[in-house]
């Protein structure tokens, strides 16, 4: 298993929402760009979308897997939102229930990625893959368009997450007889990913 996590420990383990807290306002706080706002308000909604459809194949097929990870992606978007709070941003997802967006492109990808999730179980599986490759993608390009160290702080902390989650849905396939194939990171950088152990503490 080449130190995979074991699945059925079903969930990497989170970060303490309270220090990361301390550690973001230790920061002076900067001017944002444009750019960085836009990858805020974009990064709140992908951990929400991780979130619903979790939550959403959780009902569906009961696998602890999808319960467990759902809280943590609520820890995510804590610690996104923290980041929205402390530069003045609206968070766009305050009171939305499960599959509400503030932006249609996300209604969508949920929207389809339950109907691919709910066609069995290890569909559900590889959507879940597939939203964390999607993740790690999104947040690597986010970390290199920011010169902020909260805002890396909180990214890496979400990267660490995400990569942890991988290796739980695909150590889960495997029970399955299934494999997943990244569809965003390269192989190189996936096959490097499960390889190695979960990842514990802050970066």
């Amino acid at each position: 298993m080449h130190g995979r996590m074991n699945a059925s420990s079903n969930m990497a383990p989170g970060f303490n929402i309270s220090y990361l807290r301390s550690q973001i306002m230790s920061y002076p706080k900067g001017n944002l760009t444009p750019i960085e706002k836009e990858d805020l308000l974009h990064m709140i909604q992908e951990e929400k979308l991780a979130h619903d459809v979790y939550t959403t194949l959780y009902e569906k097929w009961k696998l602890p897997i999808f319960q467990n990870i759902a809280r943590s992606e609520s820890t995510h978007m804590a610690a996104v939102a923290m980041l929205l709070q402390k530069y003045n941003l609206t968070n766009p997802v305050v009171n939305m229930n499960v599959g509400q967006f503030a932006n249609s492109t996300f209604t969508e990808l949920y929207n389809k990625l339950v109907e691919e999730g709910s066609k069995n179980v290890t569909a559900a599986l590889k959507v879940g893959a597939l939203i964390e490759d999607l993740d790690i993608y999104d947040l690597q390009k986010c970390i290199n368009q920011t010169d902020k160290p909260d805002i890396k702080l909180v990214y890496n902390n979400l990267m660490k997450g995400s990569r942890n989650h991988m290796r739980a849905f695909v150590s889960t396939l495997e029970k399955y007889n299934a494999t997943y194939t990244p569809h965003y990171i390269s192989q190189q950088e996936f096959e490097q990913i499960i390889s190695t152990p979960t990842e514990r503490g802050m970066k």
